[in-house]
């Protein structure tokens, strides 16, 4: 490396490359370190790749998986995780480096690592590696090749991944844990808290970058029948990286991708329970909220699973048809509303007639809102506006009258009389009735009927400076229906906002707030599901345990009392 001369440099490295596999040598592990850190650091540097990088890796993973003895010699058990990671960083975004990886032979290595033959460390580096192979045009198709196996083997990871990492190292004493796990997760110098974190963090990137491996064959309609399975495509609702990977867009992404073709959009809206999740998705603080809106859109402008998913997902577009803009997105709510409303005519006429009573309540109030109040409020003279304005503050006085008496369904009714006399434009009058409403849904144990309005406020306020009270109310409903998740995007959305504001800039977060993330923090921990199976499992066999013990104690009962030969007499 040290070498001045660049033919004498290129020429030696060239021969440590092709000799490296073949050695015998406690240093590789120092090289290969070194050769980590360098593809990390300059993935576009082409020296390593053309003199031949890829098919030492691939022979480094070769042997380290048919040769046991040399494997758990010295440190090259480290061997195989450093050369998966080195693949997967030099054809991360250089489709050229990925056909050089190809044509070395880094797919079948990388396959087996795939399919369990080390740990769950080296198949994180490997589906990592096969995901950029399949991201680039020209090296699918050597993916494809193993395509069934790879789709059920990264659909089986992304499903069982969080249980197999919480029962083999997070779940596990300190001292029972792998050492060269600990080492590769901390480099050596961690202590156990930090080891669980970063654990954490590789188990979510082994789940996210299994749904990408996904969606490189989803995005190509390869394979859709295997991929939308139903159990799948359940447990994909629940696959959101958790808080210590946010950039990914994990189950939601897939499911968007799912719903651009039409073998995924049948199998989608046919799915209530993957439907209303998407639902509660496109109406919460999510960061991917937008993927949710448009996976129901694209839904709805197939012909052939329009109607179906309006009887499911209706009444949650109505509530964001005034969603300004989305990031990137603009006019989102009026996108929502024409699509709605394209063929309401049909239903207003009864030319047709949906199966949920629900969404055609929804349907015709969205009418009501979009056309009819726009015209009347066209109609309006300046005059009529402000004694609007008037009797809608007063309504809005006697309403908050009642609902400090603790008449809360009454404040509920004048609330509700005041946004039907309200004109569109006063949306900061409408932001506040909306979420005083909610507030009494909350009261009388109504979250659905809150969140919806805490949504409509919110969608009106705008994702730039979002109503914060109406954050921590929908934070409320969505605890009271036990979406963790939702709930805590909001508390942590109310929070931030309070932090922004100038007024409360020296306030603490609330205790009420910091009690609820605890809470949900708790419930949407990544290996939650699987400490609560294991913890499940380990009750079971004490039961089966203590049952049989039982049986035993009753057979030697049975056969003292029936006086059995060799049983003495007590």
């Amino acid at each position: 490396m040290n070498e001045p001369e660049p033919s004498v440099r290129r020429a030696k490295l060239s021969q440590c490359f092709k000799e490296m596999p073949l050695r015998d040598d406690q240093e590789h592990v120092l090289v290969l370190s070194g050769l980590w850190n360098i593809s990390m650091a300059q993935p576009d540097d082409p020296e390593f790749p053309a003199l031949g990088i890829f098919e030492c890796m691939a022979k480094l993973i070769h042997r380290g998986i048919i040769d046991q003895n040399w494997l758990l010699r010295g440190q090259n058990i480290y061997i195989p995780y450093y050369a998966a990671h080195i693949i997967g960083s030099y054809t991360m975004d250089n489709p050229q480096f990925a056909e050089k990886a190809v044509k070395s032979g880094v797919i079948l290595p990388l396959m087996e690592l795939l399919r369990g033959k080390m740990s769950w460390v080296e198949q994180r580096v490997a589906v990592r590696a096969l995901g950029h192979l399949a991201s680039h045009e020209k090296t699918f198709e050597a993916v494809v090749v193993h395509e069934v196996e790879v789709i059920s083997l990264a659909m089986e990871i992304a499903s069982n991944c969080l249980e197999v990492v919480y029962k083999e190292f997070v779940g596990i004493k300190a001292r029972k844990r792998p050492k060269y796990h600990c080492d590769l997760l901390t480099r050596g110098v961690g202590e156990l808290e930090l080891q669980s974190r970063k654990a954490e963090e590789w188990a979510s990137q082994l789940q996210c970058w299994s749904l990408y491996l996904l969606n490189c064959f989803a995005s190509k309609e390869r394979c859709l029948n295997l991929i939308c399975n139903t159990e799948f495509l359940h447990n994909l609702c629940g696959m959101w990286g958790g808080l210590v990977n946010l950039t990914s867009p994990a189950g939601i992404g897939l499911l968007r991708t799912l719903c651009s073709s039409k073998t995924g959009r049948e199998n989608v809206a046919n799915s209530r329970q993957v439907m209303e999740s998407i639902c509660n998705v496109s109406r919460s603080s999510d960061d991917w909220q937008n993927m949710a809106i448009d996976c129901l859109l694209l839904l709805l402008k197939d012909p052939e699973t329009r109607y179906g998913v309006i009887d499911i997902a209706a009444s949650s577009l109505v509530d964001l048809v005034e969603l300004r803009s989305l990031g990137e997105s603009k006019m989102v709510g009026e996108t929502i509303s024409q699509t709605l409303l394209q063929d309401y005519y049909k239903i207003k006429f009864g030319f047709l007639k949906l199966k949920s009573q629900e969404a055609e309540k929804a349907l015709e109030e969205l009418w009501e809102l979009r056309v009819e109040n726009i015209k009347r409020d066209k109609l309006m003279s300046e005059q009529d506006m402000k004694e609007r304005q008037v009797l809608v503050g007063k309504l809005k006085k006697q309403g908050n009258q009642k609902f400090w008496t603790g008449k809360i369904e009454k404040a509920c009714k004048i609330y509700s009389k005041a946004l039907e006399l309200c004109p569109l434009n006063f949306r900061k009058e409408r932001i506040v009735l909306y979420s005083n409403r909610a507030q009494c849904y909350l009261l009388l144990k109504n979250p659905a009927a809150a969140i919806s309005d805490t949504t409509r406020a919110l969608c009106l306020s705008g994702t730039v400076s979002p109503h914060s009270k109406s954050l921590w109310r929908r934070s409320q409903a969505y605890d009271m229906k036990g979406l963790a998740k939702e709930s805590l995007m909001d508390c942590l959305m109310f929070i931030n906002s309070r932090i922004k504001s100038e007024h409360t800039r020296r306030v603490r977060i609330p205790y009420y707030a910091a009690r609820m993330i605890n809470k949900q923090m708790n419930a949407t921990w990544l290996f939650a599901n699987a400490k609560s199976k294991l913890c499940i499992k380990k009750e079971k066999t004490v039961d089966e345990y203590e049952s049989k013990g039982e049986y035993q104690l009753q057979e030697m009962m049975d056969a003292k009392n029936m006086g059995f030969p060799g049983k003495p007499m007590i």
